[in-house]
């Protein structure tokens, strides 16, 4: 029988744990203070692999598979954001992490708005690309339709890059999307919610996204204390790959990343 938190590893960074009813894979880089990186739906941790150089110079990336994507499993075949920041917490505290920093795109940021809002003293900084704290209209609408056939090309690269266990899950990702265009609980963040977060926190918006009109992430700002936005102009959903995007820069920057280095001794891996 395997334990709650049964871990192997499967490369020179990257490992699974077992976590309740799955298994959860993540990637390890770097020292310093934990930053915590949350890919968006149908991706996987290598969306992350061109900021890794950066960003492990300064922090200890925790680089996670949310369940069901890449390597990680999800034998219930169901996809919640609240699940999946009970997850990452799971896979947290396995790791003795208490306190730390996090960056999440699209599903990796309603990720960390429930982690925020649940366990607030944990986060100290966070940057949200491409998130939001409800679904409007216009998303539910692609959600409902979407299949693999009608997905951009893009988008259809991603997920044969990522689904590490081919068609099927492919298949169950789709079908998990398809049902987030009818969940009405998940991502229903009030005021009262936002406002509890204590975390200093970056909300990245492309102003011509098709999911999320900026009019969401202008509300988040207002009712998040200790908030920013950064609306990028021309940008689509997740803009963040773009050259001309200084997105590494500024994230270093808001994050405090350079003055991390030094006060690495305070979290040792345990």
């Amino acid at each position: 029988m395997k334990t709650k938190y049964a871990s192997k590893k499967t490369n020179s960074f990257g490992h699974t744990v077992q976590i309740n009813d799955f298994e959860m894979y993540y990637e390890e880089y770097g020292d310093g203070k934990p930053l915590v990186l949350l890919h968006g739906f149908g991706g996987c941790s290598q969306n992350w692999h061109p900021f890794i150089s950066k960003l492990s110079e300064n922090y200890r990336l925790i680089v996670i598979d949310m369940r069901g994507h890449g390597y990680s499993t999800n034998p219930v075949n169901k996809f919640t954001h609240q699940d999946s920041a009970n997850d990452v917490f799971f896979l947290l505290d396995k790791l003795g992490i208490d306190s730390f920093s996090a960056m999440g795109m699209s599903s990796g940021g309603m990720t960390l708005l429930h982690m925020a809002i649940n366990q607030p003293k944990r986060i100290d900084s966070m940057i949200l690309i491409s998130a939001t704290s409800y679904f409007p209209e216009q998303a539910r609408a692609i959600m409902r339709r979407a299949s693999f056939e009608t997905l951009p090309q893009e988008v259809r690269e991603m997920y044969r890059e990522c689904a590490k266990r081919g068609d099927e899950q492919i298949r169950q990702l789709i079908a998990q999307f398809n049902a987030l265009g009818e969940n009405y609980d998940d991502m229903s963040l009030t005021e009262q919610d936002l406002s509890a977060i204590t975390a200093q926190t970056l909300i990245v918006q492309g102003d011509c996204d098709n999911f999320f009109p900026i009019e969401i992430s202008e509300s988040m700002k207002r009712f998040i204390p200790n908030s920013e936005l950064w609306i990028i102009s021309g940008g689509e959903h997740v803009p963040i790959y773009d050259a001309k995007i200084p997105f590494t820069s500024k994230a270093l920057k808001f994050l405090g990343g350079i003055d991390n280095k030094t006060q690495s001794d305070r979290y040792l891996k345990k």
